[in-house]
């Protein structure tokens, strides 16, 4: 045990996303894990930065995933297009989707125009305000991209936000990830990759309150919908119809359609569709499976009906997007 973090159960978490394989089949299909580790994290950027005083920053130049612990104090962050949030110590907040914001301080709150410029100090430690002595307020920011082609259809999948207060686990996986970034040991893009992905698994899973999730994560989260998404996981080459998602919901055609589109945010065919067509770029990429084998391999019964999917979906046939990436390493 790490600072109240389970350190075997993060090897187990490690090692299931390092075997993941999307055309496997599996009675406990695990979307999420599915998901992310496609997305694929990497170049991790992360900075301690204290505060004093009142201060305000703003960030308009976002291009990256943001995530920030608080370690000390309160404050206040405001993304664009949502209500401002108060966090305080041990709260840990996740922004998938690129969006700028602005982080202020609530005691004292700042006056109107203040625009604090950050200053970072020889000790790899960034400072905001310009009050002296102890700081006030302590964060871990961290940022990372998402290294798929596919990152904009799977990050439309995850919540656009995701707040967590009082996860001890997260401030030690979060610090993990900062410090095995900085190190220069073997293999540590690969360990970095990992750990970024059991840090997101981790936000994803603990996040509470009273908003409902949105996307996959509320689809799992939900009684009737989770069991039709894990099927649909777990065999992606089954010749699955709403009435056989619904049979897994326990409920009606009707009130499935209309209980999955609401949730998840699109019907449930359109849901199958994409993640059938993420699989099948994911595979042509690898380069190790021939398109007969991937039409098989994701439900269809034919490598015509496949390519003619393919490439409604996609904008070419899967013959000719194989070659492109072929062509371009």
């Amino acid at each position: 045990m790490l600072d109240g973090f389970d350190i075997d159960r993060m090897n187990r978490m490690f090692y299931g996303l390092k075997s993941f394989s999307v055309y496997r089949k599996s009675e406990m299909a695990d979307p999420l894990s599915e998901v992310i580790s496609l997305l694929r994290p990497q170049a991790p950027r992360s900075k301690l930065a204290e505060a004093s005083g009142p201060f305000r920053v703003r960030r308009d130049d976002v291009d990256e995933v943001f995530y920030c612990m608080v370690l000390a104090g309160r404050l206040r962050l405001q993304v664009d297009g949502r209500p401002p949030l108060d966090l305080c110590a041990g709260d840990f907040v996740l922004v998938p989707a690129v969006a700028a914001f602005t982080v202020s301080s609530l005691d004292p709150p700042p006056p109107p125009g203040l625009v604090s410029r950050p200053v970072a100090g020889e000790d790899g430690i960034v400072r905001i305000g310009a009050s002296p002595g102890r700081a006030e307020v302590v964060q871990l920011i961290g940022h990372c991209s998402f290294a798929s082609p596919d990152a904009g259809l799977l990050v439309s999948l995850l919540p656009d936000m995701v707040v967590v207060r009082g996860e001890g686990r997260l401030a030690t996986l979060a610090a993990l990830v900062r410090d095995e970034a900085r190190a220069d040991r073997p293999a540590r893009d690969v360990v970095v990759e990992h750990l970024l992905q059991v840090l997101l698994i981790e936000a994803f899973r603990s996040s509470t309150g009273s908003e409902a999730p949105s996307g996959l994560l509320g689809g799992l989260t939900d009684a009737r919908v989770g069991p039709a998404l894990r099927a649909l996981h777990a065999a992606p080459g089954h010749g699955w119809t709403v009435p056989d998602l619904a049979k897994q919901a326990g409920l009606s055609r009707s009130a499935f359609f209309t209980r999955f589109n609401r949730i998840v945010g699109v019907a449930p065919m359109g849901y199958l569709l994409n993640w059938r067509m993420t699989l099948a770029k994911h595979m042509l990429r690898a380069g190790s499976h021939g398109i007969a084998e991937i039409s098989d391999r994701i439900g269809y019964g034919s490598v015509s009906a496949f390519s003619t999917a393919f490439t409604r979906h996609v904008g070419c046939p899967p013959a000719r997007f194989a070659k492109t990436l072929a062509a371009a390493e």
